[in-house]
């Protein structure tokens, strides 16, 4: 998971902190990314369309992996504006408050919005279901603390507060993660995911990722796990949907593709970095897996990263 976290650069932001009172409703669409919401006083609905609403309550808290379009609203019938976009946009710069309904505010909830690097195939978020909501006595002590330290910080915060306010953001999701594996359902699909609760899978993924340049067999890698070929394959597949050879590969593209965007490094480097002995097998690898030469990618890749910058 750190792994994955790091590689596929899974960073948070602070939004805006809301506060409500007795009636309102307000409805966000275009959210790019995930959003997350904590709940740390009174309570609200969170509608999805197709979805049944969903009460949060303290404590609760909620995220949206896949930023789809949604309302918070004081009652599951209430009537949710759309929210302006430029007044949210200064609350999340300015560190102020986003104030719904009139009269006297009932409750406070703080928002927070995780991106993750387009760059990289292998990804947690587009991973999750499509809300993640969990429960005030979900067991998480540490991520109850993190949304109450979260919320004293934003109510008095002091000499870089930017700093720490978004480290503790990005601190909740990993706290979140930890609960919900927990918890969670067991999975109807193969992914990575699976991997957090099969030791033996653990360990593959984990000499994977701390020598990709190694030349990995199948066979060289069931050894080091002293377990058959055939059943290393069969576990490969059962638990993330592909074979040993395949998610290494997947893997090497991954940190090709942040290489080739941000270095300046030659290809041969960065194909040796990746397990490869040449630049054209590493250039037939990264040509199939991204559809473009590592060269075309390159520079794609620059172009598309100064635009958001921008």
């Amino acid at each position: 998971m750190a792994d994955v976290l790091s590689v596929s650069g899974v960073r948070g932001t602070l939004g805006a902190r809301i506060e409500a009172t007795e009636s309102w409703g307000v409805w966000w669409t275009d959210i790019p990314g995930a959003a997350f919401y904590a709940v740390t006083a009174g309570t609200a609905w969170l509608g999805i369309p197709g979805d049944e609403p969903r009460q949060l309550m303290p404590g609760d808290v909620v995220l949206l992996p896949r930023g789809a379009g949604h309302s918070l609203t004081s009652a599951p019938d209430a009537v949710a504006h759309s929210c302006d976009a430029t007044l949210a946009a200064e609350a999340r710069r300015t560190g102020t408050v986003l104030r719904f309904g009139d009269g006297e505010v009932q409750t406070h909830i703080l928002g927070a919005a995780y991106e993750h690097d387009p760059a990289v195939s292998t990804q947690v978020l587009a991973l999750l279901p499509d809300v993640v909501h969990l429960r005030a006595d979900n067991g998480g002590g540490c991520l109850d603390d993190t949304v109450r330290l979260l919320a004293r910080e934003l109510a008095h915060p002091q000499v870089a507060a930017a700093v720490v306010m978004n480290s503790l953001v990005n601190i909740l999701l990993v706290q979140l993660l930890r609960v919900w594996l927990v918890t969670r359902p067991a999975p109807t699909e193969p992914s990575w995911l699976g991997v957090l609760g099969d030791p033996l899978m653990t360990d593959a993924l984990t000499l994977i990722h701390q020598d990709p340049a190694r030349a990995w067999t199948t066979s060289m890698l069931a050894g080091e796990l002293n377990v058959s070929r055939a059943t290393l394959s069969r576990r490969f597949v059962s638990v993330v949907g592909e074979g040993p050879g395949a998610y290494l590969t997947r893997w090497r593209m991954d940190l090709a593709a942040l290489r080739l965007r941000d270095s300046d490094e030659t290809l041969e480097s960065v194909a040796a970095t990746v397990g490869y002995t040449s630049v054209y097998a590493f250039s037939r690898a990264f040509s199939r897996a991204r559809g473009q030469s590592p060269g075309r990618f390159r520079v794609a890749a620059r172009a598309a990263a100064r635009e958001v910058a921008a």
